[in-house]
Parts: C-alpha cells; sequence; structure tokens
C-alpha cells in the first residue's frame, strides 16, 4: 500500500526535530509529578489516620484525563490552523497540486500527520493512567471509551483548524478563526442552555403555581440540551463524571440545566455525540478538499471571427 507522501514528510521532519522529544519529556514529566506528588500524600495519610482512601488514585486518573483532554483542544487546531495556508505563505501549495497527489491526499497527509503527534503524547502518558488498574475503579472499557473521546475531539479540532486553513490565505486569520468557532461551539452551546433554563425559570416565577410549589427548581433549557451534543467539552464531562461514580447522564447534565426525561439519547449520549462529532470533521474536511480544489475551467467554445482583412480566425485556441 502506497503511503500519503505528505504524511510521510510531514512526520519525518517532526520525529527528526528535537521539540518533539522535548515536548514529550516535558508533559510526561509534570504528569509524573503529580502522579507522585498524589501517592506520597495517600502514604503519609496512611500514616497518620491508618487507612487508604483509594478514591484519590481515582482522582489521578481524573485529573490526567483532563490535562489530556484540554491538550487536545487546545493545541490541535494549533498545529493545523497553518498547515494549507502555511504552503500557501511559502508558495508550495500550487506546487503541490501540480503533481499527482489529490487533494484530498494533502489534506488527509497533513491532518493525519499533527493527529499522529498527539496521538504519541497520549499513549505516552497511558502508564500514568494504568496507576489507577493497580488499585481498581477502573475498567478496560472505561479506557477504550476515554482513547475513543481523545479521537473524536482530535479530529473535530484538527479538521476545523484544516478547514480554515484551507480557506483563509493566512495562518493568522486561520486560527483566529478556529478558535473562535471552537469557543463558540463550546462555550455558545452552553450559554444558549443556561439563557433558556433563565427563561424557562422567569416564566414559572410568573404563575401560580411555582409560588406555591416552588416549581422553579423543575425547569429546564427544554430542546436546547441537545445543542450539547455538538459541544466535546460536555460530552467529556459526562463521559468522565460516568467513571468517576455518577453513571447517569441525566443526572450530570441536570445538575447544570435542570432535569430532563429519559430517552434514547440521554441513555446513549456518549456515543451519539462522538457519532456527531465524527460526522462534523468529515464535513469539514469535505469543504476544505473543495477549498484547494483547483477550479476546472469551462472550455471556451471556437467561435469564428473575421477579422479586418477579411480571414476568419478562431477566436480562441484555433488555428487561422
Amino acid at each position: 500500500m502506497k503511503m500519503n507522501p505528505v504524511y510521510k514528510r510531514e512526520t519525518t521532519v517532526s520525529s527528526r526535530s528535537f521539540r518533539l522529544a522535548l515536548i514529550i519529556m516535558v508533559f510526561n514529566g509534570i504528569l509524573a509529578l503529580v502522579a507522585l506528588l498524589n501517592m506520597y500524600s495517600v502514604v503519609a495519610r496512611v500514616k497518620i489516620t491508618a487507612e487508604i482512601q483509594y478514591s484519590s488514585f481515582l482522582n489521578l486518573y481524573v485529573f490526567v484525563s483532563v490535562v489530556e483532554f484540554v491538550m487536545l483542544m487546545f493545541i490541535m487546531p494549533a498545529l493545523t490552523a497553518g498547515s494549507v495556508s502555511g504552503e500557501r505563505e511559502r508558495q508550495t501549495l500550487d506546487l503541490m497540486l501540480t503533481t499527482t497527489m489529490k487533494p484530498s491526499e494533502i489534506i488527509l497527509g497533513k491532518l493525519s500527520a499533527s493527529f499522529s503527534t498527539m496521538f504519541i503524547l497520549i499513549v505516552s502518558s497511558f502508564p500514568l493512567l494504568a496507576v489507577s488498574f493497580v488499585y481498581g475503579g477502573i475498567t478496560f472499557y472505561d479506557v477504550c471509551l476515554l482513547l475513543l473521546c481523545y479521537v473524536a475531539v482530535a479530529l473535530l479540532t484538527g479538521s476545523m483548524g484544516i478547514c480554515f486553513s484551507a480557506i483563509f490565505k493566512r495562518s493568522t486569520i486561520a486560527t483566529v478563526v478556529t478558535y473562535g468557532i471552537l469557543i463558540l461551539i463550546a462555550a455558545g452551546t452552553y450559554a444558549v442552555n443556561v439563557f433558556a433554563l433563565s427563561i424557562a425559570r422567569m416564566n414559572m416565577n410568573n404563575t401560580y403555581i411555582s409560588s406555591v410549589g416552588s416549581m422553579t427548581e423543575q425547569a429546564n433549557s427544554g430542546g436546547f440540551l441537545y445543542l450539547l451534543l455538538l459541544n466535546p467539552v460536555a460530552t467529556f464531562y459526562v463521559m468522565i463524571n460516568g467513571q468517576a461514580g455518577d453513571n447517569q447522564v441525566t443526572g450530570s447534565l441536570s445538575r447544570w440545566f435542570g432535569p430532563h426525561p429519559e430517552n434514547f439519547i440521554m441513555n446513549y449520549w456518549v456515543v451519539i455525540s462522538i457519532i456527531i462529532q465524527l460526522a462534523l470533521s468529515a464535513i469539514f474536511l469535505l469543504v476544505a478538499i473543495r477549498a484547494i480544489n483547483p477550479v476546472k475551467r469551462k472550455p471556451v467554445k471556437q467561435q469564428k471571427v473575421k477579422s479586418k482583412v477579411g480571414v476568419s480566425v478562431p477566436a480562441a485556441g484555433g488555428q487561422s
């Protein structure tokens, strides 16, 4: 099977750079330091109280997972937002399009190279997550679901950066727009639900029922809750909260936006949200491929015109 030449070149340059090794060392060094401090505090507590709190090791798993999620969400767009626009600024994109490579191979090669770098960081931190296996509380299914959530958010943010990098000519503009859309998805869907919840509580306060039975606590954001399926932060919160002990999705979301009835979407919230994120990633990639695809000009119809001397010549591309 032929390897994508763009992916091969990007990974070769990245693997030979000192920066990648430094990032892996610093990232895992910070996580290892936190893990050692956490284990030291557990041992110190055992010496004082003569009891082991296994929840401390679960907190370590949650902390490492959150750090990696934040890293994926904010570093992945930085790696991809300048990939295509950078080639355009160096005036090498047109040369790449003149080769036998298709626009899809260029886009997928850029995205795969950036994703490989982030995947190395995730895999390198798995030994720290494995500490939780020693003391229980985390299953193999939980780790697989966590990894799937990482893949979804990495593809979503990475494809978003690739898309705007292909649309805009400057890497700075592409980066700003990428982070703006990402914040809009993460914070905007949350703000819409908060606003809908406040409106619902105001409406219930204006009724006689709310004044008698304190029905303001039963107010919710309604159908706007399902906008959070687009929000990778909300999905990660539900997933990590379930692994930490709260297995009810409705219980996790009701703390924010009021109680909602259980249904198919609520029962499979994480899986459905991941599928939607992957679908959005595919849409962003298709837009990026179309943005760099050279425009095919329509053939000019050869129309004979008469010259001043009376000789008819083709309008374009013909022989006189």
